[in-house]
């Protein structure tokens, strides 16, 4: 097939074997994906991003050789007669050819472009695109979000949301976010909070409509104490979400923060916001204005007024809405109560525990410690146990280092100390960062560290001796282990923030 002078050049004849060659596998690849059902992020990458920009580069090289030919072609006008701007005429071959493969080429391509287009838009969508690219760097954040109430909600719902302008903004940052981890720029554990997500109110309100909130809930937590039997101790609280009554809407209680009709600012002196000086609560109906400062925070107040202010949403409490990570307490009780580890096993919260208080280095490390660990101790203590019990015994330490695996990422130092859960106040400061006693207006109002604002305790205790109470007369706690009563002058998270 005759073509013009200019086409027949290495740089064109090589852009366009890239390009034929590109785009033949990405259609082999397509084929293998779309007849066998094979697909993954890592394939999706090759067909629909990685591929494309080669051929695309491919495509480039094309009119850069025919440029290039046309002017070497000027520089020896004996070779062949090149006038400056192309002559379209239908009746020469060349040109009919050329046009005829520029046509027919250009309309392929935007139509394999539309669909490579679209179908790269879902990939870098897509949860696995989000969780399992970087495998190591974001295998923390993938393994929470699957243990998350949020596992069905898409990545982007929350960290993109709707909109052309997040998503670039979204698009931006990731560029950063790939130079980051090709080149092993990024911190670990990954910092937060996030200060570029964006607003809860448009992202969770999506479907948390805020004037919904009201039922409350009983909460009921089984714990096991560390001692030989394992002894249950249980706690049922009423948790005050919302008013006593739905007609009354977010007036009182927890959601009462998020009552359209105020508006809580604050100033936190740290990163993660957990030291919280400076609160102003504004009441959007009637004007009224109030401003609490903990004075035990030694800040000047020209200094504090330097300090970003924050308008407090949901995820100033539900920081770890899909990315939470319990602390061995929690998930071994968890696993108690489940029966994927058995009471029957003496001391075996006791074993649990000490095994997970040492730092490993690696999850491989880890496992082979919490073996050896729980072997020597029941071979000193309870040998019966490695005989007579040997399923329930190799049932529990899988349990264990599940939960581990899950929940502790020792390469990329993450754990529950690492990012705190704010929604509560047993092993973080959480409500405790305003809740203190400590805040006060110039009147010497406070914000009150009151536990019943929240919630009430219906019932608590063993098992066998459970002691019962009503919303109207609700029973005032209960250690389940004797500390003189210091739960009433320290604050829970002083001793739960590291107790493994």
């Amino acid at each position: 097939m005759k073509l013009p002078q200019s086409v027949r050049n290495l740089t064109s004849v090589i852009g366009a074997s890239i390009a034929l060659i590109s785009l033949l596998i990405i259609l082999f690849l397509f084929s293998i994906s779309a007849l066998f059902d094979i697909g993954s992020s890592y394939l999706g990458i090759f067909i629909y991003i990685a591929l494309p920009m080669v051929l695309v580069l491919g495509l480039i090289l094309i009119p850069v050789g025919i440029i290039k030919e046309k002017n070497r072609l000027k520089k020896y006008p004996d070779e062949v007669h090149v006038k400056d701007w192309p002559v379209i005429d239908f009746n020469q071959p060349t040109v009919r050819n050329a046009s005829i493969i520029f046509v027919a080429g250009t309309i392929c391509f935007l139509i394999l472009s539309a669909i490579g287009s679209y179908e790269a838009f879902h990939l870098t969508e897509s949860d696995e695109f989000c969780g399992k690219l970087c495998h190591q760097v974001m295998e923390p954040e993938y393994t929470a979000y699957q243990e998350s109430a949020h596992e069905r909600v898409g990545c982007v719902e929350c960290h993109v949301g709707s909109g052309a302008g997040w998503y670039v903004k979204s698009k931006m940052s990731g560029l950063y976010q790939v130079y980051s981890v090709l080149f092993d720029k990024y911190p670990r554990p990954i910092e937060t909070p996030i200060h570029s997500l964006r607003p809860a109110r448009e992202t969770c309100e999506e479907c948390h409509w805020t004037e919904k909130f009201y039922a409350r809930k009983i909460n009921t937590k089984k714990s096991y104490l560390a001692d030989e039997n394992t002894t249950e101790w249980d706690i049922h609280l009423m948790m005050k979400t919302s008013a006593t009554y739905s007609a009354q809407g977010l007036q009182e209680g927890i959601h009462w923060h998020i009552n359209p009709d105020i508006k809580i600012e604050y100033r936190a002196v740290d990163e993660g916001r957990d030291s919280i000086p400076w609160v102003r609560y504004t009441n959007l109906k009637t004007g009224e204005v109030k401003v609490y400062r903990d004075e035990a925070v030694a800040m000047p107040d020209s200094d504090i007024e330097t300090v970003e202010l924050r308008t407090m949403d949901c995820i100033d409490c539900h920081n770890r809405p899909s990315h939470n990570y319990l602390s061995p307490a929690n998930f071994i009780d968890d696993y108690i109560t489940s029966g994927e580890i058995s009471r029957e096993l003496p001391d075996i919260k006791v074993v649990a525990m000490d095994a997970l208080s040492t730092e490993y280095p690696t999850v491989d490390s880890a496992m082979n410690g919490i073996d050896a660990y729980a072997k020597e101790y029941y071979e000193i203590m309870y040998p019966e146990v490695l005989k007579e019990q040997k399923e329930l015994y190799d049932r529990a330490l899988e349990a264990i280092k599940t939960g581990y695996r899950k929940n502790i990422f020792p390469v990329m130092k993450v754990n529950w100390t690492v990012y705190p859960n704010h929604l509560g106040h047993l092993e973080t400061t959480g409500c405790y960062r305003c809740h203190n006693d400590r805040h006060e207006t110039a009147k010497g109002e406070i914000i009150s560290r009151d536990c019943n604002l929240c919630h009430d305790i219906l019932a608590q205790g063993t098992a066998d001796q459970l002691a019962f109470g009503t919303s109207a007369s609700p029973l005032e706690f209960e250690h389940p282990i004797d500390i003189n009563e210091k739960w009433r002058t320290t604050f829970c998270s002083d001793c739960h923030f590291s107790l493994y």
